[in-house]
Formats: structure tokens, sequence, C-alpha cells
């Protein structure tokens, strides 16, 4: 380690200019690249065109079942949902809101795509 330290320090000034600027260099790639990456995933989502709410049972409603269920819903390029793959949440409250999202119908898109839902069961309603 020593030997190393020793040859940068007898480096030239310029020598040293050029490095610390390819170092500041490398350090501003690397922190903008996940930004690039994410402006480039940017999703436009299709839009509802038939909603149906879950059902929230009595007995989960009074016994406090509360809580978000995240499901990922596959939709037909007709708009139809064809499978509802839950993402967190109470798997007893998600049963209900993925029987509730099979149902929706979505607007017609070029091609099949992955919709994002989220429910919030609250039994103070």
């Amino acid at each position: 380690m020593d030997r190393q330290f020793r040859t940068v320090r007898n480096l030239s000034v310029r020598n040293r200019l050029c490095l610390a600027a390819l170092a500041v260099l490398l350090g501003l790639m690397d922190v903008s690249t996940p930004r690039l990456l994410a402006q480039d995933t940017a999703k436009i989502h299709r839009k509802v065109l038939v909603m149906t709410e879950p059902d929230y049972p009595y007995v989960l409603r009074n016994g406090h079942f509360e809580g978000q269920v995240r499901l990922a819903a596959t939709v037909l390029p007709n708009g139809t949902v064809s499978k509802v793959e839950c993402k967190g949440g109470n798997p007893m409250l998600a049963q209900y809101a993925s029987q509730a999202v099979m149902h929706w119908k979505y607007a017609p898109g070029p091609a099949q795509t992955l919709e994002e839902a989220v429910f919030t069961f609250n039994s103070n309603k």
C-alpha cells in the first residue's frame, strides 16, 4: 500500500488533476445512471373502465381485520383481467380483493400489461 501511495505522490500536478477529474466523472456517472434507467422504465397505466369493490365480510370487519392489499393484475389487450397475483397484505383480505379485480375491465391496449391495484380495508367505515 505504501508503494502505491508513493507512486501517486510522485505524479506531476497535471497527472494528479487528470486523475482527480476522472474520479469525479466516474462518481457522477454512477449517480446519474439509476435516474436515467428509471426514466426509461416509466410506464403509463391503463384506465379502469369498470371497477367492482371487494366484499368485506361482516366477520372480518367485526373482527377488525384491516390493512392494505397490493395486487398485480395481468390485463389482456382487450382490457379483461386474466390473472391476479397478491404482492402484499393480509391473505384473507387479498382473496376478496382478487375476486373483485378479476371482474374489472380496463381500456383496450396494444399489448398485455401488468397493472397494480391497491385496496385499503378499514373496519370503521
